[in-house]
């Protein structure tokens, strides 16, 4: 049992409170004499008996409910109505404790002294409240180095915000009004602040000098928020939100209460939907006391995966990378977050060396692994093909080959997208690591293939990019105004992966419904605006043409006809009819001998040939943008 650590601040009020108590004894004692125009000499000992009593108990209650935990410049109605009941109980077990006893006959003694106790206690809480917010919010020319606000929301969210700016003394806010929809609040006053409509606002923000607004209501859904946004960020306002922070890293758990903060709004907001959350309690006890291996574990979506897996009490985690400045970085945060009660191994190689893989195997003999090593650069890939096949393909080969050969119980594959008609050599390659997975529905080995579209800050994707073109002054350079592409977070791909690992089967494809896909002109300009510039005018925009095998849009889905629901209502089964093992063979024999034309000195040209032969969804990405228009995906984004 822990030690009950009170502050001198705590001492002082629990003093306080016991004068003030022992003064309403002494005067309830003396009026009551008075009244009856004698003083009981005689009871004088029972009476001191009895507020012994009731004095004793009342303070147990007060400290047994917390009453003296609370921090009385930010406390609620709940503390108030806490001291009420403590002092009730405290009141009433004093009473009986006194009857039994016999030594005091009535009981007006225990309710008006509990009483104005209580009264004593609650006035002066308050009193200390008013002086406290006139001391910090009422001096003179404080609000002068304040930033003006509106609160958007003039319900319980927007009431505790607007308490908080004005009572923090560390505030850079000084709220000025709230706005909000509700008649019965227009025209009024809410803490002392006055409520106006979000009708003809501009002219309110513009004639009471409002630089900021902050949006503070609860259970927004996606349209309302964006509505709100684009609404206040017309009149010239910074539009800011009273939410929780944006969670990154591992230092975080679901499980944890979220705390609100003002923040500025993020990438991950102006996505407009409600970030994804696929993994329950059961998803996660899989993986507990497990060994598992994550191959690319130093990358952006596997040093994600580490990091929840890490949460998940594994019995053993094994990071295998071939850079290891990554690897090591991973490393490094999760010793120092975790340290001994993590059973952490890092190792570097290659997926194309099948003797180090077996190796690795060897020593470890995972449980599960998760595959997310992988070239996955299309332009450059498109440049070096083979090296697509080699790592890709091949290297997905020799990692399934070992979690067959050491009794891996389950493998799964880190796919993309693109492999969805790929139109390049890099989503070609993904889609053959598909078969490769698929074909292996025989296997004591439980493989499946997870799909999902681009990863918000991932290395290499267009959201470092563009931050580092505007930090350099632009231009923020954009293939094509018309692309669009779905997107998703770092931690909402890993937690498909960790459902569709602990839900894997037998060679099913898993992909994720991932909303209305984004135009790539739209993030560029909101991500210009959240730095502080006007698009086009103080950074511009540069249309520099699609890249080789860049198409309009990416497709999700195969066929949709063929789609399977899962438990989670977010995530969904292909059907894809498999391969043979011999039909993926022969496939693999083709690509094998086009890496080994190449390296003759062979021409390029043969590495998509050699795609076109053995994925029969493979095209060129012309074919594909021609009816860009036309396509389900582009016609969500436009809407």
């Amino acid at each position: 049992m822990k030690k009950m650590k009170i502050s001198m601040k705590n001492v002082i009020l629990i003093g306080f409170d016991v004068l003030c108590f022992c003064v309403i004894a002494a005067l309830y004692f003396i009026i009551s004499g008075l009244v009856s125009y004698s003083i009981p000499v005689d009871d004088v000992p029972r009476y001191l008996g009895n507020i012994a009593i009731l004095l004793v108990l009342t303070f147990a209650f007060r400290l047994l409910m917390g009453v003296y935990s609370t921090v009385w410049r930010y406390t609620s109605t709940q503390s108030y109505f806490r001291l009420i009941l403590a002092d009730m109980f405290g009141g009433l077990t004093a009473l009986v404790v006194a009857r039994l006893f016999r030594l005091w006959p009535g009981v007006w003694l225990f309710v008006t002294v509990t009483a104005l106790s209580a009264l004593a206690a609650l006035s002066a809480r308050y009193c200390y409240r008013l002086l406290y917010k006139h001391r910090h919010c009422g001096q003179p020319g404080q609000t002068g180095t304040q930033i003006r606000v509106a609160i958007v929301g003039a319900g319980q969210l927007g009431v505790f915000l607007a308490n908080e700016l004005r009572t923090n003394p560390n505030s850079h806010y000084q709220p000025v009004c709230f706005i909000d929809t509700d008649k019965n609040k227009i025209r009024s006053k809410v803490v002392e602040l006055p409520v106006y409509p979000d009708q003809g606002v501009g002219d309110l923000l513009s004639a009471q000098n409002i630089s900021e607004v902050i949006i503070a209501i609860s259970r927004l859904n996606t349209e309302e928020l964006e509505k709100l946004y684009h609404q206040y960020e017309e009149y010239g306002c910074k539009v800011k939100i009273y939410d929780s922070p944006i969670r990154e890293g591992i230092g975080v758990d679901d499980r944890e209460e979220k705390h609100r903060i003002v923040r500025e709004f993020q990438i991950e907001d102006l996505l407009f939907r409600k970030p994804i959350s696929v993994t329950d309690s059961e998803a996660l006890r899989y993986y507990r006391d497990q060994v598992v291996l994550v191959t690319g574990g130093g990358g952006s979506i596997g040093s994600e995966l580490c990091r929840q897996i890490a949460k998940c009490r594994p019995r053993q985690l094994v990071i295998f990378d071939i850079y290891e400045n990554n690897a090591y970085d991973i490393q490094q945060e999760l010793l120092s977050f975790y340290g001994d009660t993590l059973r952490l191994n890092v190792e570097i190689g290659s997926v194309r060396d099948r003797q180090r893989l077996e190796a690795v195997f060897a020593a470890y003999r995972p449980d599960i692994v998760f595959h997310a090593a992988a070239h996955k650069h299309v332009p450059l890939m498109e440049d070096s093909g083979t090296e697509a096949i080699k790592n890709n393909v091949l290297g997905t080969c020799n990692t399934a080959d070992m979690a067959e050969a050491y009794g891996v119980k389950k493998f799964i594959l880190i796919s993309t997208d693109k492999a969805v008609n790929p139109t390049n050599i890099m989503g070609a390659s993904k889609r053959m690591c598909e078969m490769v997975v698929q074909c292996r529905t025989d296997s004591k080995t439980s493989f499946a293939a997870v799909r999902f579209g681009n990863v918000l800050g991932s290395n290499g994707s267009v959201i470092p990019l563009f931050k580092k073109q505007i930090a350099a002054g632009g231009p923020v350079t954009i293939t094509d105004k018309r692309i669009v592409r779905y997107f998703m977070t770092i931690p909402e791909a890993s937690q498909l992966v960790m459902q569709a690992g602990a839900m894997a089967k037998r060679g099913e494809l898993f992909v994720l419904d991932m909303g209305k896909p984004v135009h790539i002109y739209e993030l560029a300009r909101n991500m210009i605006k959240l730095s502080g510039f006007v698009p086009d005018k103080d950074i511009e925009i540069k249309e520099v043409g699609l890249r080789p095998g860049e198409k309009l849009y990416e497709e999700l889905l195969m066929k949709a006809e063929t789609m399977e629901k899962t438990a989670n209502h977010l995530i969904f089964i292909e059907k894809d009819t498999p391969l043979s093992r011999e039909q993926v063979e022969q496939k693999l024999a083709v690509l094998q001998q086009a890496v080994e034309d190449c390296e003759r000195g062979g021409k390029r040209e043969a590495v998509k040939n050699a795609f076109r032969q053995t994925v029969p969804t493979y095209r060129d990405p012309e074919e594909l943008n021609r009816r860009a228009e036309q396509s389900n995906e582009m016609q969500m984004a436009i809407v």
